[in-house]
């Protein structure tokens, strides 16, 4: 079973029906497999082969699914990296995959020539206008009566997606065929509710895993994708309205920014049957202000992994009953909490996060980093993968992540888990988002270390800080070090660059 195989069925069942809006570009399931399969003839014919991985790097669009799909009809592997990332991080990835090809859009020629030693001799697939000594996409779409190839069966993987790196370099997991199917395919609707009949909205780019899952639930099940370029909180609800969006995934940063739209004129929406949350953890208060304006629309938030794809996921009626878990694990997806002596934690204590779905590869989890069998070999064991989470689980199987393994502060002989102290401290009014990090103390080993962002115009002292801390959780664990900054350093992803905050606080690695 293979992405094309999905979408060829649904184009002879549904030739008709739209599957991609991306602006004012509209195609049907027929003109997708049309256009995807002339693709995959042009990729061959330009020496794309099995086994080969191309790196695209386009903006949300049309182009951008075609290319993914076309290069699975050839047995290739898809390395999409987000248009946000920095030409020397655009480098790494093509340095670490060693792509055959690259795919990029004619206005990132400028960003794409300052790395052009480093891309090396690669063949350059161009969108857009013309760019000397590079292949045309428009070229490789012209018809042809060659007949289509055939991915051989041992071409399983699929996707090259790189992990964060929020600790170091990005690593490449290796997503399969399955990978990508049972998890969008089965699982997401079983947990989730879609189906065919619904109309997703896409607010992030669609190299980031939350964009690849709506267009794999998409080409799995039959259901409709519309695209935008860019999040824009307007857009978005013209587009919902417009496009008669029934499923919108988000991180809990775009509810915010969707908030004030919706509380000017929330019937724009009434189209609306599932909010899908991932990241983050979404704020009660803003919830429960989600769900009064918009009281026929079920939310659904799940916990996920580059490497394990969704873990866990929290009903909507679990939203308040137990609003402060990531939910309970998927059927068929095993979980496991160890100590550093890989032995089973008890019940309510913390341990770290192992995840296991059968043999690697063959259901949900990755089948290994690529081209990197030493990190592989210590990630995963006995199917098992160790995903660094600390996370404890109570009496009735909610999980409840506690920190990052390599985060958590060890201060006068106690864990102190920095994602508890973090949501303390956003707790305040003042407070935009806060990180925190331990840095070396003589007297207790590590101190907890708080880096403060506030909403602007707002101030506050460290003191009230401090002593709010205080109030609401144990002494050992509150704040000794207070640093206010202007934003918190953060990845292309979003997410808090904690290195660099020890870098700030003067801490050597």
């Amino acid at each position: 079973m293979r992405l094309e195989h999905l979408l060829a069925a649904h184009a002879q069942r549904t030739p008709g029906k739209t599957v991609l809006v991306a602006g004012e570009r509209r195609l049907t399931f027929a003109e997708l497999l049309q256009s995807t399969e002339a693709l995959a003839r042009g990729l061959s014919r330009c020496g794309v082969a099995p086994g080969d991985r191309v790196l695209v790097y386009l903006p949300n669009g049309v182009e951008f699914v075609q290319l993914l799909l076309a290069a699975s009809a050839v047995g290739a592997i898809s390395v999409p990296v987000n248009m946000r990332l920095t030409p020397k991080e655009l480098a790494y990835f093509a340095q670490d995959s060693r792509p055959s090809a690259i795919a990029y859009h004619s206005a990132s020629r400028d960003a794409l020539a300052q790395i052009d030693a480093e891309l090396g001799q690669i063949k350059r697939i161009v969108v857009g206008d013309a760019v000397p000594g590079t292949i045309a996409y428009d070229e490789l779409l012209e018809p042809s009566a060659e007949p289509l190839p055939e991915a051989p069966l041992s071409a399983e993987d699929c996707m090259i997606l790189y992990t964060s790196g929020t600790t170091g370099k990005p690593k490449g997991a290796l997503i399969t065929q399955a990978n990508c199917i049972v998890q969008n395919g089965f699982l997401n609707a079983f947990d989730w509710g879609i189906t065919a009949e619904d109309r997703f909205l896409v607010t992030t780019p669609m190299a980031h895993r939350t964009g690849l899952g709506r267009m794999i639930n998409t080409v799995c099940l039959g259901a409709t994708l519309v695209l935008m370029e860019r999040f824009d909180a307007e857009r978005t609800i013209e587009l919902v309205e417009r496009e008669r969006i029934t499923a919108l995934g988000m991180v809990t940063t775009v509810a915010r920014m969707l908030l004030p739209f919706l509380q000017k004129d929330a019937r724009r929406c009434a189209s609306l049957r599932h909010i899908i949350v991932t990241g983050e953890a979404f704020p009660v208060e803003l919830k429960r202000q989600v769900f009064e304006l918009l009281p026929h629309v079920r939310l659904c938030s799940y916990f996920a992994m580059t490497e394990v794809g969704s873990v866990t996921s929290l009903s909507h009626e679990e939203q308040f009953t137990h609003p402060a878990s990531v939910g309970r694990p998927t059927p068929g997806i095993q979980v496991k909490l160890v100590d550093d002596s890989n032995r089973p934690v008890p019940v309510g204590e913390a341990g770290e996060m192992l995840v296991r779905s059968g043999i690697p590869g063959r259901f949900t989890t990755m089948r290994g980093y690529y081209n990197r069998p030493e990190e592989t070999a210590s990630t995963i064991v006995d199917g098992w993968v160790r995903t660094g989470d600390m996370a404890r689980m109570d009496a009735d199987g909610y999980l409840y992540i506690v920190d990052r393994k390599k985060d958590m502060v060890l201060s006068g002989g106690y864990n102190v888990y920095t994602k508890e102290v973090e949501q303390v401290l956003i707790e305040l009014p003042a407070v935009a988002d806060a990180a925190v990090i331990g840095v070396p103390d003589a007297i207790y080993g590590e101190a907890v270390t708080a880096f403060v962002e506030l909403h602007p115009g707002q101030k506050l002292t460290a003191e009230a800080l401090i002593e709010h801390s205080k109030s609401r959780i144990a002494s050992y664990k509150k704040p000794r070090h207070v640093y206010f900054v202007e934003a918190l350093p953060r990845n292309s992803l979003g997410k808090v660059l904690k290195a660099e905050l020890r870098r700030l606080a003067g801490v050597r690695s």
